[in-house]
C-alpha cells in the first residue's frame, strides 16, 4: 500500500463495486463540491431513486385515497411485505423469521416481553459495560417490570483492566459462571463505540448451553456484515434501518424471531396487524397469531416511512449481496488502518480491533486534541462522528465510499496536525 492519492484512485479504477456510487446523494460542502461522507454508521445517504418511489405513494394517496390499501401499485396493506426477502437474505433468515416495524428501542423491548421471563432464581440480564445507553435503559426497565433488582440481576461485562475490547473468552465464561441464573443475553452485534464485532454464533451457543436465551442488537451490523442467524439459532434480533441500510432519519425498524418459537404460545403485546391474515378485517375478538414474526406486528405499517427502503434494498440487490459488501469493506478499513499506522504515530490510536475478521466498516480514533480535531475535520469537509472523550468515529461504507475519500480523510487529518 501507498499514501498516495494516485494510490487510491487505482485501487478505485480496480472497485466493481464503484458504479453504485452514482446511485446516492452525496452531499455537498459550501462551494458545491462533495463532502467526504464517512458517517453512515451514524446515517445512511439518500439513494437517488427514493424521490421517485415516495411521489408514487402520493400519487395513489391522492389518486385512490382509502382505496390504495387494495389498489395502489404497491397496494398498502401488505406494504412490509415488500421488505421481507431482502431483510431475510441480509441476516441469514427465513422469510418467514423477518418483519418489518417500529423502531429499534421498541422492538428490543416487544422481543423481551416474550424472551425474558425470570423465575426462580434465574433472573439475569447480561449486557456489555459499553452498551448503547437504550440497550441498557430497556434490560433495567425490563428487569423493574418484573418486581428484579437491578444492582443484583442486571449483570454488566467489562473489558478487563487496560483493555478496550471485551474478549471473546470473558464472554463465554461469564456465561458459564452464570449458569442457570442467566435468563438473557442482550449483545450488539457491532459495539457502536468500538467497532468491535461479536461472534454471535458462539454467544448464541454459550447461552443455550446454561439455558439462557439470546437476543442481540444489530443496529451497526445489519447491512454492514454477513450474518446466519438462522443457522446460528439465535433466539430474537432487532435492528434499525437508517444506518447501513440508508432507509432515512428515523426510517422503520426490523425484528427477526426464530421459526421454533412460532408454535409456541409466548407472551407477547398483540394488535390486530399480528392477527391471522384471512379473517382480520372481519374483526374478531379473539386474537388468532400469524405463524410468523409478524405475529409481533402491532399496528400497521408506515408507509412513507417505509418507501426509501426499496430504494436501498434493490441497491444491495445490484451489488450482489452482503459477500460482496463485506469484500470491499474490509479493503477500504485495511487501507485507512495503513494510512493511520504509518503516518500518525501516538496522535491517533486505533480503537477497533485491528483483526477484520473482528470488526465491521467502521473505525474508531483515539485523536489527539479530542473535539477540536473533529470540528476542523467538519469544518474541512470531511462529515464523521464524534464520540466522547476523545473518539473520531469514520466509516468507509462499501456502497458509496471510495478509497479516494480515505485518502481525502487522512491527508486533511494529516493538515490538521501539522
Amino acid at each position: 500500500m501507498e499514501s498516495s492519492r494516485s494510490f487510491a484512485q487505482s485501487l478505485d479504477r480496480e472497485d466493481k463495486l464503484r458504479v453504485f456510487r452514482d446511485q446516492f446523494f452525496i452531499p455537498k460542502d459550501k462551494n458545491q463540491k462533495d463532502v467526504t461522507y464517512l458517517c453512515g454508521n451514524s446515517l445512511g445517504l439518500q439513494p437517488k431513486s427514493v424521490r421517485d418511489l415516495l411521489e408514487e405513494e402520493l400519487e395513489d394517496w391522492k389518486k385512490l385515497g382509502v382505496e390504495g390499501h387494495a389498489r395502489g401499485k404497491r397496494p398498502w396493506r401488505d406494504y412490509h411485505e415488500h421488505f421481507s426477502q431482502s431483510i431475510a437474505d441480509l441476516v441469514g433468515a427465513k422469510i418467514e423469521e423477518v418483519v418489518a416495524m417500529n423502531s429499534l428501542s421498541v422492538n428490543l423491548h416487544l422481543m423481551m416481553i416474550s424472551f425474558y421471563r425470570p423465575a426462580g432464581k434465574r433472573r439475569k440480564i447480561m449486557i456489555e459495560a459499553a452498551a448503547f445507553p437504550s440497550d441498557r435503559y430497556a434490560a433495567a426497565s425490563q428487569i423493574r417490570m418484573h418486581s428484579g433488582h437491578i444492582e443484583n440481576d442486571l449483570v454488566i461485562l467489562k473489558p478487563r483492566s487496560q483493555e478496550d475490547f471485551i474478549r471473546e473468552e470473558d464472554i463465554l465464561s461469564k456465561i458459564s459462571e452464570l449458569g442457570d441464573e442467566l435468563a438473557l443475553v442482550l449483545w450488539p452485534g457491532v459495539q457502536y463505540y468500538t467497532g468491535q464485532y461479536f461472534p454471535m454464533q458462539k454467544i448464541t451457543d454459550a447461552a443455550h448451553r446454561v439455558g439462557a436465551k439470546v437476543g442481540f442488537d444489530l443496529a451497526h451490523a445489519t447491512g454492514n456484515l454477513p450474518m446466519q442467524l438462522h443457522d446460528w439459532d439465535v433466539d430474537f434480533a432487532a435492528w434499525c434501518s437508517y444506518k447501513y441500510l440508508n432507509g432515512g432519519p428515523g426510517a422503520v425498524g426490523g425484528a427477526y424471531v426464530h421459526q421454533k418459537y412460532f408454535s409456541q404460545k409466548l407472551p407477547r403485546l398483540e394488535g390486530w396487524w399480528g392477527h391471522r391474515k384471512d379473517n382480520r378485517f372481519t374483526m374478531p375478538e379473539a386474537f388468532e397469531a400469524i405463524p410468523t414474526a409478524e405475529a409481533w406486528a402491532i399496528s400497521n405499517p408506515p408507509i412513507f416511512s417505509l418507501t426509501p427502503l426499496l430504494a436501498s434494498f434493490e441497491i444491495f440487490k445490484e451489488a450482489g449481496g452482503m459477500a460482496n459488501l463485506r469484500e470491499k469493506s474490509i479493503r477500504l478499513t485495511r487501507y485507512c488502518e495503513f494510512l493511520i499506522k504509518e503516518n500518525f504515530g501516538s496522535q491517533v490510536n486505533l480503537l477497533t480491533p485491528s483483526d477484520p475478521e473482528q470488526r465491521g466498516c467502521q473505525l474508531s480514533l483515539r485523536v489527539l486534541g479530542g473535539k477540536s480535531v473533529h470540528q476542523k475535520l467538519i469544518e474541512a469537509g470531511v462529515i464523521c462522528d464524534w464520540r466522547e472523550p476523545d473518539v473520531v468515529r469514520i466509516a468507509p461504507v462499501p456502497l458509496y465510499n471510495r478509497f479516494e475519500d480515505v485518502y481525502n480523510f487522512y491527508e486533511i487529518l494529516k493538515g490538521i496536525f501539522k
